[in-house]
């Protein structure tokens, strides 16, 4: 009997403080830096993010996210053998993010490793348990996409820092005789690595180079636009189907604009769009993760449902995956 692996339980976590454009615009007030919430929102379609607090880590937003979507499968940490957590923004520079999640959710002696592929992880890391699943290396993996991008933002550019937020989403993934992950298309293009980076390294003890998010948001956008379109084509290529079958689209939160403009071009309209970036901004690797679990606690996405996700984000790294719920 062939094996597949089906989504079994959701979850998200948001850090407690929430900073609407009027607050972070009063705060860019204080550096001499100038926005306004008219102009984030015309240009983003952001109206509010969350920041995680000083000592609060990727492992322990996803730590939160992890336990709710154990309850929703209705497991518990011991029933896991597989944890992939993406995420840009290690707690340490080793060990893995995994590592101490898997500490702190008590699921140890299983394995247990990151992903980083930026605002794709979440994809990346869904897709490489989806193939340990299937090969019998796992039976029920926990795969999480967590970010504290508050850490990496330049608060004197006005164009990027107003984009992202804190957050986390994750998924349960067990193994079934029932297809659930359909397909799905990765890709990478490391010539566009300068467009979206934070070039900087840890040398001696100290932050070496810009440690903080560098992005040249016009070509981030061309690209974005053209690079999903063609992995939601060949996706669907893949298993059969064609827009017209898709019940959700649920891209990675970037912004309004290329969400808006890579559905068009897909031909699937705004109505089969999760869209919660106004309430949470570019949350990178746990958006996804993040708005497939608000959606479904909002009673939108329902079992048998099929959901095409896509994200795109610096490396440049890219990719699709089309699932049945």
């Amino acid at each position: 009997m062939k094996t597949y692996s089906r989504i079994t339980g959701t979850g998200s976590y948001l850090p407690p403080r929430r900073l609407t454009n009027s607050d972070l615009v009063a705060d860019l007030a204080t550096r001499g830096v100038e926005s306004s919430d008219q102009w984030i929102v015309e240009r983003t379609g952001i109206q509010a993010r969350h920041f995680a607090e000083p000592d609060v880590c990727s492992s322990d937003l996803g730590l939160e996210a992890a336990r709710m979507a154990l309850q929703s499968a209705k497991l518990g940490p011991e029933d896991i053998d597989l944890i992939v957590v993406a995420t840009s923004t290690p707690d340490m520079v080793f060990p893995s993010t995994a590592c101490i999640l898997q500490n702190k959710l008590g699921a140890n002696g299983c394995a247990a490793f990151d992903v980083q592929a930026v605002c794709s992880g979440f994809i990346y890391a869904l897709i490489v348990a989806d193939a340990m699943i299937r090969t019998g290396s796992a039976k029920r993996a926990l795969v999480v996409g967590a970010e504290v991008f508050s850490r990496l933002l330049n608060f004197n550019d006005r164009t990027s820092c107003v984009l992202f937020g804190d957050g986390a989403g994750a998924v349960v993934l067990e193994a079934s005789d029932r297809p659930g992950i359909l397909a799905s298309d990765l890709h990478a293009d490391g010539k566009h690595a300068g467009i979206l980076c934070v070039p900087g390294h840890l040398s001696g003890g100290e932050a070496m180079g810009q440690a903080l998010l560098q992005m040249d948001g016009k070509a981030v956008f061309k690209l974005a636009v053209n690079v999903l379109d063609e992995a939601a084509r060949a996706t669907l290529l893949k298993s059969g189907n064609t827009a017209a079958d898709i019940d959700w689209l649920i891209p990675h939160q970037a912004n309004i604009r290329i969400m808006q403009s890579t559905a068009k071009k897909l031909g699937v309209p705004m109505e089969k769009v999760v869209v919660t970036v106004g309430q949470h901004g570019n949350t990178s690797a746990a958006s996804i993760p993040l708005a497939l679990d608000t959606a479904v606690r909002a009673g939108k996405i329902l079992p048998g449902q099929l959901l095409l996700l896509e994200g795109v984000g610096g490396g440049f790294t890219w990719g699709a995956v089309l699932l049945r719920m």
